[in-house]
């Protein structure tokens, strides 16, 4: 057995950005809980992974509270007819939104939904600024959810004859206070928000099943009534017809499955090998996806029926008492004030708490990609101060709508079908691209079919894209002024050099107890390069005639990335020492790659580079957006910005 070298430098150095643990009790608890960004093998997580059916229940707050207005607006979308529009959704979801999303679960286990998927459909900047767009369409929908949920609560509060008549007047204030209760309840952890989501949805389910099977029961003592709903629809002939055309108003019923799909991270696993632990979570959220739309598919169709049948025309009428609450009017009416009354309670709660699922999407989603492009500060990954961002952001919503929920309803419907058209369609290429032809046609189908309730949905409610749009504008904005002020920071969370980088320079400093180093365009990579480069550098900088030199060069690669880990290689070409990296950016992983060399060894690097031709201006647009540019002076400036003492940063020389 051979034992391994012995080099005077570590295969590892820290980044010298990472800094020690936040400071203060105050800033240790905001840091606490971090997301992972996509793709890095990290063991962080943001909450105590939970059963599947746990998961569920969080995701299920948004998804089976809509229990509580759905049936109503189908009622009043397709009047004798919502039955019928209501299974056209039953089936979509079943047969459409169930397998794309046990796809989506499938190839981007690890959170990141059909963002993911449609991220590796385009390279470099573009998929960067196609995620940006959708990200500003997650955001719409998810934070619209969580304002637009806090108002109908309100709604329902204010409405119930139970609750104080002082609350008349008063909506805004109360749904600023339901928002800041929830976002309280994300700031203790996801585990005490999955706490409060079980009893929840457990309690609002069973008592939409007592009421249903109150409904049936009816029915079926009364058969004249669905007699008569049955002459109504049929007799105007066309049945398909209006409940196609109904059917865009009714694809709230559809919500849920991204939020389902972008909070895998929580479902527990089991295995022995990582491989192993995530092929479970693959599972496990299918089972969460299936069972969630299941129950959903049964309780869409039960209750559009009884309410359709069992509540007169006139009470879904303006100012009628089942507007917005058709489940709610059929519990006072047929199961007495008290049993109405703790239903109305459990709709209130649910309403209230169907933000959670959206603020937990928006948590487990956004962290993973703005941060790692540069298009967010660091702390963005934390999730405690994304809460207090995000509560901040919905009570600025609920001032400027009114806490109206009409107003909202056009932006949390865009935004929604946006995500479900992205989803759809990143299955689609996935199934082309796999040769699974059934499947391929299946899911352009289902692109169609979400296209044309968007594109319906958008002319009806054209405020909706409106307000879509400027949340896109707002991420877009935010991000690119984040980019721009966080140029000057190290971006390599650590650096490891191989064998031969560790020999480079252990010989190095064994030879005169400096490094030398001399920055390098790589063009031809051959002997004559490296030689007329180093007589270039000795002529021009003042590195000692008999100063030991090593090369050091950067291979850009995808500049809209941000921070990663940086691997560094050594290779002799014709005696030539140089150590190679590859870096979004150049200038950042000089600048790392020296204070890594300062840190390991106690010895003050030295790097030796040329002046770039051209204007500075363009070598700085080239720097935002392609990664190099006039690499000494960036690379000068990381440094300062990284190191406080002049003293002790390594020496950058230009000739």
């Amino acid at each position: 057995m051979t034992t391994p070298p012995d080099y005077a430098f570590p295969t590892r150095v820290e980044s010298h950005s990472k800094g020690g643990p936040p400071r203060g009790r105050l800033n240790r608890w905001l840091m606490e809980h971090r997301v992972a960004p996509v793709g890095r093998a990290g063991e962080e997580e943001h909450g105590q992974p939970q059963a599947w059916w746990k998961v569920m229940c969080l995701t299920g707050v948004d998804y089976f509270s809509t229990l509580s207005y759905l049936p109503a607006i189908a009622a009043v979308a397709a009047g004798a007819l919502s039955p019928i529009a209501t299974l056209l959704i039953v089936v979509l979801t079943l047969f459409g939104m169930l397998p794309m999303y046990r796809r989506v679960a499938k190839e981007s286990p690890n959170g990141q939904g059909s963002v993911a998927m449609l991220e590796k459909l385009l390279p470099f900047w573009r998929g960067k600024v196609f995620v940006l767009v959708l990200l500003g369409f997650v955001a719409t929908s998810w934070i619209i959810t969580i304002t637009l949920s806090a108002a109908d609560a309100t709604v329902h509060m204010v409405e119930n004859p139970f609750f104080p008549s002082f609350l008349h007047g008063r909506e805004v204030l109360v749904t600023v206070v339901l928002l800041l209760i929830l976002g309280g309840v994300f700031l203790l952890g996801f585990s005490e928000a999955v706490i409060v989501a079980i009893p929840l949805v457990g309690v609002f389910l069973a008592l939409n099943a007592v009421i249903v099977v109150a409904g049936v029961v009816e029915l079926v003592a009364h058969p004249e009534l669905v007699s008569d709903w049955w002459g109504a629809l049929t007799s105007g002939g066309n049945i398909a017809g209006p409940a196609i055309l109904a059917f865009p108003l009714l694809v709230l019923g559809l919500s849920g499955f991204e939020t389902g799909v972008s909070m895998m991270p929580l479902v527990a696993a089991s295995g022995a090998d990582a491989k192993e632990r995530l092929a479970s979570r693959v599972r496990n959220t299918r089972k969460l996806l299936t069972t969630a739309a299941l129950i959903m598919s049964v309780y869409l169709v039960s209750t559009s029926l009884i309410t359709t049948v069992l509540i007169p025309k006139k009470e879904f009428e303006p100012g009628g008492q089942a507007v917005g609450r058709a489940l709610a009017y059929l519990a006072h009416a047929k199961l007495g004030e008290v049993f109405g009354t703790v239903y109305d309670v459990s709709s209130i709660l649910i309403l209230w708490f169907a933000g959670a699922s959206a603020m937990a999407g928006l948590i487990n989603i956004v962290p993973r990609y703005l941060p790692s492009y540069g298009m967010a500060p660091e702390w963005g990954r934390a999730v405690r101060p994304v809460v207090l961002v995000y509560t901040a952001i919905c009570i600025v919503i609920t001032i400027a709508f009114g806490a109206d929920v009409n107003a909202q309803a056009g932006a949390y419907a865009t935004g929604i079908l946006a995500m479900m058209v992205s989803g759809a369609f990143a299955v689609t290429v996935s199934a082309i691209r796999r040769k699974a032809r059934g499947s391929a046609i299946g899911f352009t189908v289902l692109t169609l079919v979400l296209l044309y309730a968007l594109v319906a949905n958008v002319i009806e409610k054209p405020d909706g894209i409106t307000i879509s749009a400027m949340f896109v504008a707002g991420v877009i904005l935010i991000s690119l002024v984040s980019r721009v002020t966080r140029t000057t920071e190290l971006r390599a969370d650590h650096i490891e050099f191989d064998d031969e980088a560790r020999r480079f320079i252990t010989d190095s400093l064994d030879y005169d107890g400096k490094l030398n180093l001399i920055a390098n365009k790589r063009q031809a990579g051959d002997e004559a390069e490296y030689r007329a480069k180093e007589a270039e550098q000795r002529d021009l900088n003042p590195v000692p005639g008999a100063a030991d030199v090593i090369f050091l060069e950067i291979d850009v690669i995808d500049p809209s990335e941000f921070s990663d880990i940086l691997r560094v290689t050594g290779v002799e070409v014709a005696g030539f020492r140089i150590l190679r990296a590859a870096s979004p950016a150049a200038p950042n992983a000089i600048a790392a790659i020296l204070l890594a060399l300062r840190d390991a060894t106690g010895v003050r690097p030295h790097c030796h580079f040329e002046w770039s031709e051209g204007n500075p201006l363009h070598h700085v647009f080239r720097y935002l957006i392609l990664g190099q540019g006039d690499t000494a002076p960036v690379t000068r400036e990381i440094i300062r910005a990284a190191e406080s003492d002049p003293t002790r940063r390594p020496g950058i020389h230009v000739g």
